[in-house]
């Protein structure tokens, strides 16, 4: 089946979570996980209108924003990855979004190589990312430590704190997937109410998209069912 048929679906997938959430379709956004995937499939997604897409790996996401400059204008570029310090620099000045800060050093990079002046951008959207499964394989911080982690982004010029993001262990039952995002959500609420303006819940993917709404997702990061199944040997 095509791109266009399979964002369809995904679509459908959350407007029925949403429904049975007593939600706004409106309020979960789609985010199209792009990586490995060649510029002609985002390009694909795009007239078939996809608008946000994503990328995990650094030099991957630069050559496909270069491939598709003419859609630079209207295309919002995630990159939702573990994040180097040698690569900041050109992530503050090719992406709208970054969803995987986990330690101060990597935002106050981004802070400091945003464009500014005659080139300058509008603030970099970020999220903190929290590891909720408690797993030494994930990225994240420790929920413990994230509400200091929060505080001190917030305070960093060049960027606009958005909210959370996370990428939880596999689990075969829908209230096993709700579970991690509910710690998410639970956080996001508390750190909130500690005075951050706060308006993202990034979590949820192909295979749990349902849980993450449920939860108050609102936004979820698809690839496979979007873009078929990865090919990794390249």
């Amino acid at each position: 089946m095509s791109i266009a048929h399979h964002l369809e679906e995904v679509r459908q997938r959350i407007a029925k979570a949403a429904h049975d959430a007593s939600r706004d379709a409106s309020s979960v956004q789609l985010l199209a996980v792009s990586k490995t995937f060649p510029a002609d499939d985002v390009r694909v997604a795009f007239d078939a209108g996809q608008r946000a897409f994503s990328e995990n790996y650094v030099q991957e996401g630069i050559a496909k924003i270069a491939e598709l400059g003419d859609l630079r204008a209207d295309i919002e570029w995630h990159f939702i990855g573990p994040l180097q310090s040698n690569k900041t620099r050109v992530v503050a000045a090719q992406f709208d979004w970054v969803h995987s800060i986990d330690r101060l050093k990597i935002a106050e990079r981004l802070s400091a190589q945003r464009p500014e002046g005659s080139c300058a951008l509008s603030a970099l959207n970020v999220c903190i990312q929290v590891n909720v499964s408690g797993e030494a394989s994930k990225s994240g911080v420790e929920p413990a430590d994230a509400a200091a982690l929060a505080h001190a982004v917030a305070a960093l010029p060049g960027l606009r704190l958005r909210g959370l993001m996370s990428i939880p262990g596999p689990a075969d039952t829908l209230n096993a997937q709700r579970a991690p995002h509910a710690r998410l959500r639970e956080l996001m609420d508390a750190l909130r109410a500690g005075g951050l303006n706060l308006d993202t819940l990034s979590m949820g993917m192909s295979a749990d998209l349902e849980a993450a709404v449920l939860e108050g997702a609102t936004m979820v990061r698809i690839g496979t069912a979007i873009f078929g199944a990865r090919d990794y040997s390249h």
